[in-house]
C-alpha cells in the first residue's frame, strides 16, 4: 500500500524514532541546541518578569501615587497598559518574523523592552509610567511570537515540545525572579522603580548573546540562502542524518516559497484546514488566559491580602511561594509533554485547575463571613494548588501545540494572530479582574473562571489533537483529513508510518 509523503518515516517522525531510539538523548546532550533554546527563552524570561514585577510593585506605586491608591480603574490601566502594548506586537510579530527573519525580531524586541524599562524606572507621574508598560509590552509581544517558533525550528522533533517549553520555563521564572527582586527592594528607596528598570537587565544579556547565534534554519533555507542553513543544521544533526534533514529541508522550501509568494493575511481563513488548525491554536492560548493564570500572577499579592495578610512584605513573601511553585510546575511540564503527550496533560491539568479554583472559591465565600484566618490559609492553599496543576499542562502546552500545527507558509502569519488572541484575552482578564472582584465579591468571581475552565476542558476533548512525536507535515496531515470530514487517530496513523 502506497503510503502519502507525510505519512512516511522521514527525519523525526515517530518511525524513524523507533529505529533510532538513542536520538532523543543525543539531542538532549548537545550544547549547541540547547543554547539555541536558551538563548531564545530568555524572550520567555522577559514575558514572565515583567508579568511578576508589577504585582509587587503596584503596592508600592499605590503608595506614592495617590490617585493610583484610590482607583480600581487605574491600577488596572498600569497591569495591563503592557498587555495592550503585546497585541500590538503580538499583530505585528509574525509579519516581523517572516520579512526580517527570527534573529532580527528578537533583537527588535529587545530594544524596544530596554527602553521601555529605563522610561519606568524613571517615570514622574502614573502616566508616563503607563506610556512605559506599553513600550515593554511591544517589546513583550514581538517576542512571545518568535521565542517559541524560533525554537520549533531550530529542534528536531524528537525533542522539540520539550525545548519549545524551555521558553515557558523562562517565564515561569522570569516570574519567580521578580518576587524575588520585589522582596529584595521592599526596603530600598526607590522601591518600585528599582524593580521595573531591573528587567532591562535580561534583555540586554539576551541582546548581546543573539548577536552570536545564526538564524532559524528552516527561514534561511526559504529565504534561498542554503549554506548559511546547512551550516546551523551541520551543528544539529550527526551525519546519518543531516544529508536526509538538507534534501528534506531543500525540497519542501522549494514548495513554500512558491506558495508563500501569494500568501496573505486572509488567506488563513480560505483554506479549511489551516482555518481549524488556527481555531485551536487560538483557542488554547485564549483559554490559557481565561481560566485566570495572569489574574492569579499580576494580582497575586492583592489576591493574598484580600485574604487577610495585608501587609506588603508578607504578601510578597507569600506570593514568592506560589511563583516558586508554578517554575517547579513547568520543570515537571517539560518531561511530561513528550512523554505523556499534549492533549492528556492538558486535561489532567484542566481537571486540577477546576478543582482548585471551587476551593478558592469557597474559601473566600467562608473568609468574607467568618474572618477566619483558617479560610485565609485556605485561598493561600487553593492559589498554590491551582498554580500546581495549571504549570505543567496549560503552561506549556498551549504555546508547544501552537508551534506545531500550522503549514510552514502559515506559521508566520497564524503565530503571529494567535499569539495576539492570546494577549486579547490577558487584557480582558487583567482589565477587569479587579473591577468583577469590586462588583460581585471575589468568591463568585473564581467561581466564575472555574465555569470557564469547564468549557476548556470540553474544547481539549473534543478538538485538540495529539502531536506528540509528529513531524510538520504529519501534523498538517490531520488537519487535512478532519477537513475531508475525518478525524484520524494519531496513534494509528503514527503506527502506520511506521510500519510502513
Amino acid at each position: 500500500m502506497t503510503v502519502p509523503i507525510a505519512m512516511q518515516s522521514t527525519p523525526g517522525s515517530s518511525g524513524y524514532l523507533d529505529m533510532h531510539p538513542d536520538r532523543k538523548m543525543s539531542f538532549f546532550k548537545n550544547p549547541y541546541i540547547l543554547g539555541l533554546a536558551a538563548v531564545a527563552g530568555i524572550g520567555g524570561l522577559l514575558f514572565g518578569y515583567d508579568t511578576g514585577v508589577i504585582s509587587g510593585a503596584l503596592l508600592y506605586i499605590k503608595d506614592d501615587f495617590e490617585q493610583v491608591r484610590n482607583s480600581s480603574f487605574l491600577q488596572e490601566t498600569i497591569v495591563s497598559m503592557a498587555i495592550a502594548g503585546a497585541i500590538v506586537g503580538a499583530a505585528f510579530g509574525g509579519w516581523i518574523n517572516d520579512t526580517y527573519g527570527r534573529k532580527k525580531a528578537t533583537l527588535l524586541a529587545d530594544v524596544i523592552f530596554i527602553l521601555g524599562a529605563i522610561l519606568m524606572a524613571a517615570a514622574p507621574d502614573p502616566y508616563v509610567l503607563i506610556v512605559g508598560r506599553l513600550l515593554v509590552g511591544l517589546g513583550v509581544g514581538i517576542a512571545s511570537v518568535t521565542a517559541p517558533v524560533y525554537i520549533a525550528e531550530a529542534a528536531p522533533s524528537e525533542i522539540r515540545g520539550s525545548l519549545v517549553s524551555t521558553n515557558v520555563l523562562m517565564i515561569t521564572g522570569g516570574q519567580f525572579i521578580s518576587y524575588l527582586v520585589n522582596l529584595a527592594f521592599t526596603e530600598v528607596p526607590g522601591t518600585w522603580r528599582w524593580m521595573l528598570g531591573v528587567s532591562a537587565v535580561p534583555a540586554i544579556i539576551q541582546f548581546v548573546l543573539m548577536l552570536f547565534l545564526p538564524e532559524s534554519p528552516r527561514w534561511l533555507f526559504l529565504k534561498n540562502r542554503k549554506n548559511e542553513a546547512v551550516d546551523v543544521i551541520s551543528k544539529i544533526y550527526d551525519l546519518s542524518r543531516l544529508k536526509d534533514e538538507i534534501d528534506f529541508l531543500t525540497a519542501q522550501s522549494e514548495q513554500e516559497r512558491q506558495r508563500r509568494s501569494t500568501i496573505k493575511f486572509w488567506h488563513v481563513f480560505r483554506s479549511k484546514e489551516t482555518r481549524l488548525a488556527f481555531l485551536v491554536g487560538g483557542g488554547l492560548l485564549a483559554f490559557q488566559q481565561f481560566t485566570g493564570i495572569n489574574t492569579v500572577m499580576y494580582y497575586s499579592p492583592t489576591i493574598v491580602q484580600m485574604a487577610g495578610f495585608e501587609a506588603n512584605k508578607l504578601a510578597i513573601l507569600l506570593s514568592l511561594v506560589v511563583a516558586g511553585m508554578n517554575a517547579v510546575g513547568t520543570v515537571l511540564g517539560i518531561y511530561l509533554i513528550d512523554n505523556t503527550g499534549r492533549k492528556k496533560l492538558a486535561l489532567y491539568s484542566l481537571g486540577g485547575v477546576i478543582a482548585s479554583l471551587v476551593m478558592l472559591s469557597l474559601a473566600f465565600y467562608k473568609q468574607s463571613s467568618s474572618s477566619n484566618v483558617v479560610y485565609g490559609w485556605l485561598a493561600v492553599l487553593g492559589l498554590g494548588l491551582y498554580i500546581g496543576f495549571f504549570s505543567p499542562g496549560m503552561g506549556p502546552v498551549p504555546w508547544t501545540v501552537n508551534s506545531e500545527i500550522y503549514p510552514e507558509e502559515y506559521r508566520g502569519i497564524c503565530g503571529g494572530m494567535a499569539a495576539t488572541v492570546n494577549w486579547i484575552s490577558n487584557l480582558i482578564v487583567s482589565e477587569s479582574f479587579l473591577s468583577i472582584a469590586d462588583g460581585i465579591g471575589i468568591a463568585p468571581t473564581f467561581l466564575i473562571i472555574a465555569g470557564i475552565a469547564v468549557v476548556a476542558f470540553l474544547f481539549v476533548f473534543l478538538y485538540v489533537p495529539e502531536t506528540q512525536g509528529l513531524t510538520f507535515d504529519e501534523v498538517e496531515l490531520i488537519w487535512k483529513e478532519r477537513a475531508w470530514g475525518k478525524n484520524p487517530n494519531t496513534q494509528s496513523l503514527l503506527e502506520h508510518g511506521s510500519q510502513s
